[in-house]
């Protein structure tokens, strides 16, 4: 042990000799790791913000989707044909087991007036169990029930953006407003999602019993969608499958022949969405990793110089008694102790500008343990493997010929 604090001590003197040297050789090192920390924040925020944005979507949710067909060689995509029916999700809720919530969608554009206002916002027919499955809250009022399902009723949910274009500051619970000529009361005001992973205001939305919508304001009997909220995540997978043969059973799908629908689960919408945040973070990861290597490289130039410039202090420790090993840790040390120290100065910047960006521009940023481990890690390495040549280099030194250096 006082042979390796002795060892630190030399080292440290060693390196105090040329500050400015040795903060010019530790940049490297500085810059690369803090790269590092930063883009794998930015990448691992983003990742999550998605994640969180998709978990908005509600718990353990099956998306059934209508139109994904194929005729006569021509194909048609997602709402493209109207294969889905309220007869169909009323099977799925009613025949499969594990199913808890169901919600039909349709949905359509339309301009909203209320008053003197007006708005061109997004209309959706939902059932009453929509705000189960979404996880979505009431800020204000009242929801509908499945009786107004049942009597078409022409009642009507805002998202907090629609209700400030309509009202600005005025409580919209109980006023009137038109769709499409048709006269609907405001019962209810949701609680604020704000945007989706696609940047959309999720806010800006009416909700309306889909019945309502399917007769008073699209006039069609075919659904866009249909939301199912499985009642545990461990039965996502046996619903999935039971819903693909209770639908193929019902639109007489051939062995062999596409289904004329899509089934999609919130775990493959996630990791849909998450791969390609998580791909860059990789890849952003790797590149800023380069920079890594570039510092390594410059400790092992200034490493060969000081073996150099400090020959004949090598050959006065050899002729003393100094053993090659202890050569070896002396420079191997320095080479270390210039890697571990810029990491450290190099996670703390990263960590900085992480926070920096997400103050001033609101980036989503989140710093994961394992990175600063990592990088730190790496870092360590960095010195050790270029900092092992030097080292030998100067532990070879012949004592003889290192007197004699001038």
């Amino acid at each position: 042990m006082k042979r390796l604090l002795a060892i630190l001590r030399v080292a440290l003197r060693a390196l105090r000799r040329n500050l400015m040297r040795t903060f010019l050789t530790m940049l490297g090192i500085i810059i690369g790791v803090a790269a590092v920390i930063g883009m794998v924040s930015i990448g691992t925020g983003a990742r999550v913000q998605v994640e969180q944005q998709i978990a908005a979507l509600g718990q353990n949710v099956i998306i059934i989707m209508a139109g994904n067909m194929s005729r006569g060689g021509r194909f048609s995509g997602m709402g493209g044909a109207p294969t889905l029916t309220l007869e169909d999700a009323r099977a799925m809720r009613h025949e499969i087991e594990g199913v808890a919530y169901m919600s039909p969608e349709v949905r359509g554009n339309e301009q909203i007036i209320a008053g003197n206002l007006n708005w061109n916002t997004s209309i959706m027919g939902v059932s009453h169990e929509y705000l189960d499955l979404r996880a979505w809250p009431l800020a204000e009022g009242d929801f509908f029930t499945e009786q107004d399902i049942k009597a078409t009723a022409r009642i009507a949910v805002l998202g907090q953006t629609t209700a400030k274009k309509l009202f600005e500051d005025s409580n919209p619970i109980g006023a009137a407003i038109r769709i499409k000529g048709v006269p609907f009361t405001v019962v209810g005001l949701l609680v604020a999602k704000g945007s989706n992973m696609m940047g959309q205001d999720q806010d800006d939305i009416v909700l309306v019993p889909y019945s309502t919508a399917m007769r008073r304001l699209f006039g069609q009997n075919f659904l866009r969608s249909v939301i199912l909220g499985a009642a545990d995540a461990g039965q996502i997978s046996e619903v999935t499958t039971q819903i693909s043969e209770l639908l193929r059973q019902r639109h007489r799908i051939q062995p062999g022949r596409d289904d004329d629908f899509m089934v999609r689960t919130q775990q493959e919408i996630t990791e849909f969405a998450t791969s390609t945040a998580r791909v860059m973070t990789g890849l952003l990861g790797a590149i800023a990793g380069v920079s890594l290597l570039v510092g390594g490289i410059g400790i092992m130039n200034i490493m060969l110089v000081s073996v150099t410039e400090r020959t004949r202090e090598i050959g006065i420790r050899l002729a003393v008694g100094a053993r090659r090993r202890d050569i070896l840790r002396q420079f191997l040390t320095e080479a270390v102790l210039l890697s571990v120290v810029g990491g450290l100065i190099g996670i703390a910047a990263g960590m900085g500008v992480s926070a920096v960006l997400a103050a001033q521009f609101n980036w989503p940023t989140l710093t994961p343990a394992h990175a600063v481990v990592g990088a730190f890690l790496f870092s360590a390495a960095v010195g050790v493997f270029f900092g092992y040549y030097p080292a030998r280099q100067a532990a070879r030194l012949d004592p003889i010929e290192a007197l004699r250096y001038e």
